[in-house]
């Protein structure tokens, strides 16, 4: 029985009551060592597919001027979400990407060091930034309000957009999968194919919101440029 709704995502575990859920965030380590066999299986090889088109794509949102493995960075940070999202979807393990505590720590300090680099290095290019190509002169003072207050909560945006979309699906698959005791057997049956629609739904989420993330970190680093 759980003490309220939002218990599923409770980081503390049983033992001792230490925190020591988290360390699901590095299960994703157990699928790297098949990486090193000699004879690459079909998972390497689709792996490998997967991030090669990853760093195409990203090479050609960050520009021909980025420099050689710039990235590498947005490529592991694709990785690592991925596989917590999945892990996730898996029962008993703990969903540490449901937490602002893991999605903050990895937008802040990455939206900092791309704020830092573009003022200290590229101060007039960012000043430019803050007023629109063709903005008329009586709106440049509001433009450039609106432009700071969303440049500043860009971070914020990264790290809840991540958060909300992992607790909502999981909310719902806790919330119908308690129904499922007081429920007729006629209605079971619709309840488990409505789970597993949800499950399909929940994978797609997972690799959507890791894109989705790596993809505004690289469109964020290239305006710095």
């Amino acid at each position: 029985m759980m003490s309220n709704l939002f218990s599923v995502f409770d980081p503390s575990s049983s033992i001792f009551n230490l925190s020591l859920n988290w360390l699901s965030t590095f299960l994703g380590i157990l699928m790297i060592p098949s990486l090193y066999w000699l004879i690459p299986s079909r998972y390497n090889m689709i792996w490998n597919m997967i991030l090669i088109s990853l760093h195409k794509e990203f090479k050609t949102l960050l520009g021909p001027m980025s420099p050689n493995g710039s990235t590498f960075i947005f490529v592991s940070l694709f990785s690592m979400i991925l596989f917590n999202n999945f892990m996730g979807l898996f029962p008993y393990i703990f969903t540490s990407t449901s937490h602002l505590t893991l999605t903050l720590t990895l937008a802040l300090p990455l939206w900092l060091s791309f704020m830092m680099f573009g003022w200290l290095n590229n101060t007039q290019h960012m000043f430019a930034h803050l007023v629109p190509q063709g903005t008329p002169t009586v709106l440049m003072p509001f433009m450039v309000c609106i432009e700071t207050i969303s440049n500043m909560i860009r971070p914020g945006t990264l790290a809840v957009r991540l958060t909300a979309n992992m607790i909502a699906g999981h909310l719902l698959l806790t919330l119908l999968g308690n129904t499922g005791p007081s429920m007729s057997m006629t209605l079971i049956w619709l309840l488990i194919i409505t789970q597993i629609a949800l499950l399909v739904l929940e994978s797609a989420v997972a690799m959507i919101q890791s894109y989705v993330f790596a993809v505004l970190s690289t469109l964020y680093s290239s305006e710095v440029n």
